[in-house]
């Protein structure tokens, strides 16, 4: 059943009608609920990803169904139930391509990057992102998400085009058409 308010505003029974003031305090306690990491911005947000900072030169682990390996362009294909871990960090996806940097004389080579595709979920402690692409950059330690990227925090979900993570210093930033929904006290 719909209620009028004093400016004729519908209202359904047994709610208040939203005033400025009403839906500021929400906003700001919302924001304020993001915590200091986060800087909300229309295009851009920064924020905190992964419970603690991840060691890039650890051991990369990877589970597949299959591999296929090509010695001329110094690469690997890892398709079927792909899990990759390395230290907290966990990457899974159908398919990922390993890209090999030149060994140097005597020594082995070594993973320079990391191409996820076909619906990449990321997690690093209590964080989970999924993309349909993600490019972990083994040298920089960076993992960029594109694609319909869905970032959870426990409760708080965040959704955009891109995602930058850096696994050195445990940020992100979340770039192109930025959203998330802001929920007052209940």
């Amino acid at each position: 059943m719909i209620r009028k308010t004093e400016k004729d505003q519908p209202v359904p029974l047994g709610h208040s009608p939203l005033t400025a003031p009403s839906l500021l305090c929400a906003l700001i306690l919302a924001l304020a609920m993001l915590g200091p990491a986060t800087q909300v911005r229309a295009q851009t947000t920064n924020l905190a990803f992964g419970a603690i900072q991840q060691d890039t030169s650890l051991p990369v682990e990877v589970t597949a169904d299959s591999l296929s390996v090509s010695q001329q362009d110094g690469t690997a294909i890892f398709t079927g139930n792909v899990i990759i871990i390395q230290g907290e960090m966990r990457l899974a996806a159908p398919r990922v391509l390993v890209v090999y940097a030149e060994a140097s004389e005597g020594q082995q080579a070594r993973i320079a990057r990391l191409e996820a595709t076909g619906g990449v979920t990321l997690v690093s402690g209590p964080d989970a992102a999924e993309a349909e692409s993600a490019d972990y950059n083994v040298d920089d330690g960076f993992v960029v998400m594109r694609g319909n990227v869905l970032l959870t925090q426990g409760a708080s979900a965040l959704t955009s085009d891109l995602m930058r993570v850096n696994l050195e210093d445990g940020t992100a930033q979340m770039d192109g058409r930025v959203k998330t929904i802001l929920r007052g006290a209940d």
